[in-house]
């Protein structure tokens, strides 16, 4: 993984396939933000706008100050995949 490389994980409360993709990055030792939507539907808004989606996981990686790719519904294999 890139030293330069950003990660934002969008997750709510009680989601465990938010939990299991933070327990991921904590094992891995991956930094990454988190931007919780649980209490925040403008943010559910943002992820409409930028994505067509409104739940979460998402995951977004960047390589590039500027540019993000964006996990819909991530798994483990996809999370791995796209951090090489």
């Amino acid at each position: 993984m890139s030293n330069k490389q950003k990660i934002i994980l969008w997750s709510k409360n009680g989601c465990n396939y938010c939990k299991e993709i933070q327990s991921y990055f904590n094992e891995q030792h991956i930094s990454y933000a988190t931007i919780d939507v649980t209490e925040h539907d403008h943010y559910r808004n943002i992820l409409e706008e930028k994505y067509g989606v409104r739940y979460v996981p998402v995951v977004e990686i960047s390589r590039d100050p500027h540019v993000y790719q964006a996990l819909l519904n991530p798994d483990i294999n996809d999370l791995r995949k796209a951090l090489i």
